[in-house]
Parts: structure tokens; C-alpha cells; sequence
């Protein structure tokens, strides 16, 4: 197994558990769960690989994403009440989550030749698009498109990741450290509430 494949299993469990612990703050039934699961943790890499032409789509030709997904959503089922004595399960999850699919989504660019803009993009996409399907489906605002930090976090962590890799770095410690930079960074966001600049002014109260 390579460590990209690695990266990329502990990436779908780490969506997968976001996504099943959305559907229970939203009190959605098993099968709810399942399919939030499912969505979140395939959204993103299904879509870059419809942009790409790589089809059949990856979690189709493998049958490990599929096993991770239901035993990741089925663990969440089983210790959710448990893991949420913890903070912010579910912010941990969906940080890891977006800095594993990141890093996947840019060396999938660059496999296949393409500019470092369009490598960024891809792992932007990879990163966060299945969270949009997620909170689409359970009729949030996507985080994605709020002030919040988030997408901006996928777009510096896959910079920082060819920065290294242009400076000789080994692309495996590289990947690490970009994924620590994604969480992190995520994490003192939250932490200190920072926001992009907002364009909305506050309306006049009437």
C-alpha cells in the first residue's frame, strides 16, 4: 500500500465520521446517517475526477472506500455519544478530513501534468465539496461559503505543499506537513474566531 493510498483512506474516515455526525446532530435515522457518510466522504473526489475524465470515479473501482466508509459510520453509530464528551469531534474530523483530501486532490494534479493553479483547484475541490453536498443536504449554509476560513485553508495548504516539494523537500514529509498546516491552521481559526473580510454592512434596524 502506498502512503498516498493511506492518505487517502484515513482521509475518507475522517469525512465519513463528519458527515455521520452531522446527520445524528440533525437526529437522522440509520439510513441517514449512512448516506451523509457516504456523500461527505466521496463528494469531493468524485467530482475532481468528473473535471478530469478519470472515471469510472475512484470510490467505484475500490471496494476498501466503501468498507471504510460503513465501518467508519457505523463506529460513529455505535461511540458518537461517547466521543462527544470530547471537544469539538466533529471540527477535528472535518479539519483532518479536509487536509488529507487536499493533499490527494493536488497529487492527483500533478500526475497528471497540470499547472499548479489547476493542482490547487483540484485539491480545493477534493477538500471540500463533499462538506458542501453535506450541508446541502441537511439545509445548512455550506461552510465553505460563509466568512469562515475554510476553503482559503485547502488553497494555502496545497501552495505551502508545491512550495515544499519546489524547495527539494521529500514529497512524503511534505505531505505531512501540509496537512498539519491545513489543520492547524483550522484549528486556530476557530479558536480566535478570524473571518475573511466581510462585504456586507450591517443593515439599519427599523
Amino acid at each position: 500500500m502506498s502512503f498516498l493510498s493511506v492518505i487517502d483512506i484515513l482521509g475518507t474516515f475522517a469525512f465519513a465520521v463528519s458527515g455521520a455526525f452531522s446527520a445524528m446532530e440533525k437526529k437522522l435515522d440509520v439510513f441517514g446517517v449512512i448516506v451523509l457518510a457516504f456523500v461527505t466522504a466521496i463528494g469531493g473526489g468524485t467530482l475532481r475526477d468528473l473535471l478530469i475524465g478519470d472515471t469510472p470515479v475512484g470510490w467505484l473501482r475500490s471496494g476498501t472506500t466503501t468498507l471504510v466508509i460503513l465501518l467508519a459510520a457505523a463506529g460513529t453509530l455505535l461511540f458518537g455519544g461517547w466521543l462527544k464528551r470530547f471537544t469539538g469531534p466533529l471540527f477535528l474530523f472535518d479539519a483532518l478530513g479536509l487536509g488529507l483530501f487536499t493533499l490527494i486532490g493536488v497529487e492527483k494534479g500533478l500526475e497528471l501534468g497540470f499547472s499548479p493553479g489547476i493542482c490547487v483547484a483540484l485539491g480545493t475541490i477534493t477538500g471540500s465539496f463533499g462538506g458542501v453536498i453535506r450541508d446541502v443536504l441537511l439545509n445548512n449554509v455550506p461552510l465553505v461559503f460563509r466568512k469562515e476560513i475554510y476553503a482559503s485553508a485547502s488553497i494555502l495548504g496545497g501552495l505551502l505543499y508545491l512550495l515544499l516539494l519546489r524547495v527539494d523537500m521529500l514529497a512524503h514529509f511534505a505531505t505531512i506537513l501540509s496537512i498539519l498546516f491545513i489543520v492547524i491552521l483550522r484549528i486556530i481559526v476557530v479558536r480566535f474566531h478570524l473571518t475573511l473580510p466581510q462585504i456586507y454592512g450591517r443593515s439599519n434596524s427599523r
